[in-house]
């Protein structure tokens, strides 16, 4: 949700950090002053010269201290716009899903981001030590995803379009926030339609076995994380942590724009 909060928007405004700025810097701050190489290879499927043109200059704007700092604010702020600092089950799930992230700190190599954000400290703060964790545990799965696609041949370009041809995130969210230009957007979709994996704008069938192979192996790779917690555990979680993605997604947490 950090990313679509009005509250991250201004309190990275405030430091000098517009438009996607704010993002990325906010993003990658757990690195230091992260170049524009490195935002690029670990963000994975956003147009590299979008991505220079954003991060040029965000670290004469601000430290990336004040970015995380920031950072931290607005989610405090927002997610007690949502209320979640009241739920009673607050305590226990952030036990569980602090459980799950030591876990998946045994397993750091060739996992960038969820290395920078692990070596983070914990915020004091209930509400913000359950938003960490769940961010530690995003960019755990996130790495893992990257890795399958890297494995799998297909670039940041081409694993946009095959998330786009699911259905499962509208197409023009996904071309307006990464920034590809049009053209090349169309030659990689056809390059894909030659490999058969697009029919037409959708999935063929081989295109929905790779995306189902990959998904289901970036799923494997996050299990180190849950396993620690056990079946009866994972679930006792899930049922928990229901109402609490309930209240972001009716504060309009998730809300674009």
């Amino acid at each position: 949700m950090i990313y679509f909060a009005p509250e991250a928007r201004r309190r990275y405004a405030d430091l000098g950090l517009s438009g996607r700025a704010g993002y990325f810097a906010s993003r990658s701050a757990a690195f230091g002053r992260a170049s524009a190489d490195l935002v690029i290879s670990t963000f994975y499927n956003f147009n590299p010269g979008f991505v220079r043109k954003a991060i040029d200059g965000a670290w004469d704007a601000a430290t990336p201290q004040q970015v995380l700092d920031a950072r931290h604010a607005a989610a405090s702020e927002a997610l007690r716009r949502a209320e979640i600092h009241e739920l009673p089950a607050l305590g226990e799930v952030v036990a569980l899903t602090r459980r799950a992230v030591e876990a998946a700190c045994e397993h750091v190599q060739g996992r960038p981001l969820f290395a920078a954000h692990a070596a983070l400290p914990w915020p004091e703060e209930p509400v913000l030590q359950l938003w960490h964790a769940q961010t530690l545990l995003r960019e755990f799965r996130g790495d893992g995803h990257v890795a399958c696609l890297l494995s799998e041949g297909l670039g940041g370009l081409e694993s946009l379009i095959l998330h786009a041809a699911t259905g499962e995130v509208p197409v023009d969210f996904l071309k307006a926030s990464r920034a590809w230009p049009a053209d090349e957007w169309a030659d990689t979709a056809e390059r894909l339609r030659s490999r058969g994996l697009l029919d037409g704008d959708a999935l063929s069938p081989e295109g929905g076995r790779l995306r189902q192979h990959i998904e289901d192996r970036t799923d494997r790779l996050a299990l180190p994380a849950y396993a620690a917690l056990g079946d009866a555990d994972c679930e006792r979680l899930a049922e928990l942590a229901s109402p609490f993605g309930r209240k972001v997604v009716d504060a309009g947490l998730l809300k674009v724009g």
